[in-house]
Order: C-alpha cells, then sequence, then structure tokens
C-alpha cells in the first residue's frame, strides 16, 4: 500500500481553490483531514523570560502538518531536559490549506479502474501552512542560562522542515 508521498511534491505554494459546479453536492471539499498537531503551547506559557529564540524562514513555502509536528516533537524532546519550568515553546503558524491527490492506478489490468484525468478534482490527503519569508514558525522564550540549549533544539528541527531556515536570538 502506497504511503505519504514526498514534502517536494506539495511545497510549491498555489492558491486555495474550491471547484465550482451546477450540481451544489460536488462543488466543495466534503472533508478537511484531521490535524496531526497536538499542541501549540508548551512549557511554562506564564513565565517571565529574558531571551527569545526564534526558527525564522527563508522562502515562501507550504509545510505539511507532518513536518511541523516532527519538528515540534525533536524541539519539545530536547527541551524537556532544561525543565518544565524553564522555557516557554510556541508554534506560530497553523495548516489551514487542504492538500489534494488525485490518485492514480498503475500497473496491470488498471486500465478500467482508473478515471484519468477527467474528474481529477482530488481527494483531500492533508493540511499544510503556508508560510511567508521572514515569518517565524517556532518561538522558544528562555532566560539566559538556558539560551544555548534553546538554540541547539531549534537547529536540530531545521532537518525536519522542507524550508530553509535561520536561527534568531532577540532579548525582550
Amino acid at each position: 500500500m502506497a504511503g505519504l508521498r514526498k514534502g517536494k511534491c506539495y511545497s510549491k505554494k498555489t492558491k486555495a481553490y474550491t471547484r465550482r459546479s451546477k450540481v451544489k453536492s460536488k462543488s466543495y471539499i466534503k472533508t478537511i483531514p484531521a490535524n496531526k498537531i497536538v499542541k501549540y503551547d508548551m512549557g511554562n506559557t506564564k513565565g517571565n523570560y529574558e531571551n527569545n529564540v526564534n526558527l525564522i524562514c527563508k522562502q515562501d513555502i507550504q509545510i505539511r502538518h507532518n513536518a511541523l509536528e516532527s519538528a515540534r516533537l525533536v524541539i519539545f524532546r530536547r527541551l524537556q531536559k532544561i525543565g518544565l519550568n524553564n522555557f516557554y515553546l510556541k508554534l506560530n503558524i497553523y495548516p489551514h490549506h487542504i492538500l489534494r491527490e488525485n490518485k492514480m492506478l498503475s500497473g496491470a489490468r488498471a486500465d478500467r479502474l482508473q478515471t484519468g484525468m477527467s474528474h481529477a478534482f482530488g481527494k483531500p490527503i492533508g493540511l499544510a501552512a503556508q508560510v511567508k519569508r521572514g515569518k517565524s514558525i517556532f518561538t522558544i522564550k528562555v532566560n539566559k542560562e538556558h539560551l544555548k540549549s534553546a538554540a541547539e533544539a531549534i537547529r536540530l528541527a531545521i532537518p525536519r522542515l522542507p524550508a530553509k531556515c535561520s536561527v534568531e536570538i532577540e532579548k525582550n
């Protein structure tokens, strides 16, 4: 059975498109796939912190919810070592763009099962966040003594994302 397609299939930023039809039941996307991101705010939300460590996107791109959740887990696991009361992690973007796929069958005896491009609108398969250049994806608020470990946690998450990113440290 086929699994997830590669991220590069969906990383190009596209305009949202909803099909309009004379038949009302065929003119919109019926279901929205479940969002795989579990939490957007982690750590001590009420703490007073001196520094912000941001993961900044350097290009316009779409990032799937699977990649965002994977990067969030990498950061959170690394930050747990400094203690849950010593940081505040926030995911700043929300996946709202619905990704669709027109599944095509290939191989022997598949000619009668597929519709080809005649009904090519596609079925919803996932969600993506559309990120503009210069937008912060993740923000970690920490005090000065944990600044180095927070920057390292963000650097470990960069390979999980399909975009070119940079780490930016700023004082509050």
